[in-house]
């Protein structure tokens, strides 16, 4: 695993059975297990500590899951594995049983050869760094630390039963709209060969709307491929072909969104916001006219919600970070262009599911078209592109780059507008460009790539 520190924006992740292996799993469950344990005797005499686990569709996930789950309890945890279930279904489980953590093992938009392991607290939540990093830093212990005996060791026991509970939960959040809120809506359903494929067919179906699902088959190595929030071209076509209402892609974890309106556009995780915000403010539940986005939100999205007097907030990339502003700002919305989409006023986590059905609502609500409702935002000129490289950090570190993105930071108008980063899992560094003038932005674009692979670059 590159990089400094063993946790990325999501969790550890890695080529399952390469760099994420199962003694990397059996050692995080271990890690964790002690972290939970030495906090559970701080907060005194209690039930045993209980992790939820669960997991996305991928080859890898139950070996994964086995050795994690080990892991866990050789430290005294008791584990409840809940099989295959979409990130958000955990942290609302972890909830509802008032676990003291969840684990999900997925590697959310990647390809199935990837895995990952991400921590959610006992408020659903992703842990924050410095969580992470301490229970990181129990790793090298190990070996020295002592070991849980006779009656203390946990228990492993599996019940897939949980999923109707979490089921209930999503299916809830449209009750004020009577037993069949989505009934005459004819909708697309793209499963990505996912979290979501028993799930979201008969959630959607039980709310009244006919469904065309696509990708619902997994075989632990088709998912997101060629499919998914990160394939939505699919999905718009199948859309616009089936005469359907509107389209929803998840990606593997279903803790993202991406639609598709009915004349077969792409709706993306800013439309999204956009909708919401927009009827939010209008019912006056968007606390603040705050909006929270990342850098990577387009132009388009900024100025739709300054039109009706809302602000956008901006952070670097990850919905964590996301979580953070949202928490210090007081705000009810915030998300990714990637349609991870944070409503903690209905989750403690993106859930994908959840999201559609707040746009879906909107559109019964009043009476729009998903495509009119989606118009607000247009989208400005906005270029991204992939530099691989030799060191994800050494760019940092190089002074004529620096400089580079200084000026053309000044030339684009807005600091925000450029954005330089290292991907937090592959030997690339992501560039990417926005503002009003195409030339402009492909030329910051073109000279900052030019540099970081002249510099960095394999050659």
């Amino acid at each position: 695993m590159s990089g400094t520190r063993l946790f990325g924006t999501d969790g550890v992740r890695g080529e399952a059975n390469v760099s994420l292996t199962p003694q990397l799993a059996l050692h995080l469950g271990m890690a964790a297990g002690e972290f939970l344990r030495q906090q559970a005797l701080l907060e005194g005499p209690a039930k045993r500590p209980e992790v939820l686990v669960g997991r996305d569709t991928r080859l890898s996930g139950e070996m994964l899951q086995a050795a994690l789950a080990s892991g866990f309890a050789s430290m005294g945890i008791d584990v409840v594995d809940v099989g295959v279930m979409p990130t958000p279904g955990v942290a609302r489980l972890v909830l509802l049983r008032k676990a003291v953590a969840g684990a999900v093992i997925s590697a959310s938009h990647n390809p199935y050869y990837d895995n990952g392991i991400k921590f959610l607290g006992s408020n659903g939540k992703k842990l924050p760094d410095a969580m992470e990093d301490t229970i990181a830093s129990h790793i090298p212990l190990l070996e020295s630390l002592p070991r849980v005996k006779g009656a203390e060791i946990g228990r492993i026991r599996t019940d897939t039963s949980l999923a109707e509970a979490y089921a209930q939960c999503v299916k809830e959040t449209l009750r004020s709209l009577g037993s069949k809120p989505l009934a005459g809506l004819k909708l697309v359903l793209d499963c990505a060969n996912g979290a979501t494929y028993a799930l979201a067919p008969s959630i959607f179906g039980d709310l009244g709307a006919e469904v065309v699902v696509l990708n619902a088959n997994p075989d632990g190595v088709n998912i997101n491929r060629e499919c998914g929030s990160t394939h939505p071209e699919p999905l718009a076509k199948s859309t616009q072909y089936h005469k359907a209402h509107a389209g929803l892609a998840f990606d593997g974890d279903a803790d993202r969104v991406i639609m598709a309106d009915e004349q077969g556009r792409v709706v993306d995780g800013d439309r999204i916001m956009a909708i919401l915000a927009l009827q939010m403010a209008h019912e006056d539940r968007l606390p603040g006219r705050i909006v929270v986005a990342t850098v990577m939100s387009n132009v388009g999205l900024e100025q739709a919600l300054e039109r009706e007097g809302i602000r956008l907030h901006r952070t670097d990339v990850g919905d964590r970070y996301v979580a953070e502003a949202m928490d210090a700002l007081g705000a009810g919305l915030g998300g990714e262009q990637s349609g991870h989409i944070l409503l903690p006023h209905l989750s403690p986590t993106g859930d994908g599911m959840i999201t559609g059905l707040q746009v879906l609502s909107i559109m019964v609500q009043t009476g729009k078209s998903l495509s009119e409702l989606a118009s607000v935002v247009q989208t400005c000129p906005q270029i991204l592109r992939n530099v691989r490289v030799q060191d994800r950090q050494a760019w940092r570190n190089d002074a004529v780059i620096q400089q580079a993105i200084e000026r053309a930071r000044k030339r684009l108008g807005r600091d925000e507008w450029l954005s330089v980063r290292a991907s937090g899992t592959e030997p690339l560094v992501r560039v990417m460009a926005q503002g009003t003038d195409a030339t402009l932005v492909q030329s910051v674009v073109e000279e900052i790539c030019t540099l970081i692979e002249t510099r960095c670059g394999l050659s």
